[in-house]
């Protein structure tokens, strides 16, 4: 919050720290885009800079939104995007082997993209109606576990195992930070681990079977399935301590390094901005993040205190998947690294769900200003 006579109050209130920090990275991004593109604005940077500047004003809009107005919209709309997740996999347009999207004309839209911020909120929403002596009753998981199970589930038929995997992570932190027992969560987690084999075998498709398989053995197969993530780490070690220059990527520029733009911009990035470039990304990320368990840590309401949480795991999830997908130490799952990868629907998701915890942050100092 910035403090003066010249600037308005509303304008004045907002958390300028974290908003320029957040420009910061999405400035990095668009080098970065404009580096994979050969040196030019077209044709992802020029796009990716509308989307930074269309969904940052939609955050700010959504800061100014009231806690209460939040707890009345929530449970209508996580109802439409449901449906709307039901009519994408009915009726939704098929790009890259997913049907992923609903053609509206001038426009296709992901509704899963609007379920992971979506899914905290609803999930703070329902335990903060339930009675607190409920709290370690089967009433508290199996609700739960259905409005989680239901729009992961319609999300991984389309197929989106990645996005589906978020929607599951971001309710299940909700459920356990709202007090249910551990073993609740060891339980099943042990089925779901003793169950792994059959899974493999009969639930995934063949693609997935795959990048489970070079996850395991990336060389098996250098040329083929696993050379996305060869390459990815070849981009990364050959960036050494401060990378090869901006514009020098050998990988990205010569398109060795397939998705540069996008899934695996990370790896363009550190290619020629080296560790050092990288760490400064990773440090910026864990700054937001740290951020917004902060605002969590000091939300005095219960819905306030989940919903934030849950928000926090959505884009810790975002950050820790792509990097993790990129250094070969988890499947390729097509995650991309927001505000860095192209693709406006991240730099959407991500806004909302940072618009939604600056206007926690902004009742939490009201309230403090108040008392």
């Amino acid at each position: 919050m910035i403090s003066s006579a010249i600037i308005p109050q509303p304008l004045a209130r907002l958390p300028w720290r974290l908003i320029f920090l957040i420009m910061g990275i999405g400035l990095f991004g668009l080098v970065n885009l404009y580096s994979a593109a050969g040196g030019s604005i077209q044709p992802w940077a020029m796009r990716q800079g509308a989307a930074l500047l269309l969904f940052l004003s939609l955050a700010i809009a959504l800061s100014k939104v009231r806690e209460e107005t939040v707890k009345q919209l929530v449970i209508p709309i996580y109802g439409s995007i449901v449906i709307m997740l039901v009519l994408t996999d009915m009726l939704g347009f098929v790009g890259k082997g997913a049907q992923r999207w609903l053609d509206l004309g001038i426009i296709r839209l992901q509704p899963s993209e609007f379920m992971k911020p979506t899914i905290a909120l609803m999930l703070a929403r329902f335990y903060e109606l339930l009675p607190a002596g409920d709290i370690r009753s089967f009433r508290a998981i199996w609700p739960a576990a259905a409005l989680i199970g239901v729009p992961a589930g319609l999300v991984i038929l389309q197929p989106d195992l990645g996005t589906g995997l978020m929607v599951v992570f971001a309710g299940v932190t909700v459920m356990f930070l709202a007090g249910l027992p551990v073993k609740w969560f060891l339980i099943p987690g042990g089925a779901i681990a003793a169950a792994i084999p059959i899974i493999y075998q009969f639930l995934l498709h063949g693609y997935q079977k795959k990048r489970i398989d070079i996850f395991l053995d990336p060389e098996s197969d250098p040329m083929g399935a696993g050379y996305h993530i060869t390459q990815s780490k070849i981009a990364i070690g050959s960036g050494g301590l401060f990378g090869k220059g901006y514009l020098q990527g050998s990988q990205s520029h010569l398109q060795y390094l397939p998705e540069g733009h996008t899934d695996f911009a990370f790896a363009t990035l550190t290619e020629e901005w080296g560790m050092v470039g990288g760490t400064i990304v990773v440090l910026a990320y864990l700054f937001v993040i740290r951020w917004a368990m902060k605002v969590a840590a000091n939300a005095p309401t219960r819905f306030a205190q989940l919903s934030c949480a849950g928000l926090a795991a959505v884009l810790f999830s975002y950050f820790a998947i792509n990097l993790l997908m990129v250094m070969g130490l988890a499947p390729v799952v097509g995650i991309p690294l927001p505000l860095i990868s192209y693709g406006g629907s991240a730099v959407m998701t991500v806004m909302i769900c940072l618009g939604l915890l600056m206007s926690f942050e902004r009742q939490q100092r009201t309230r403090s200003t108040l008392s």
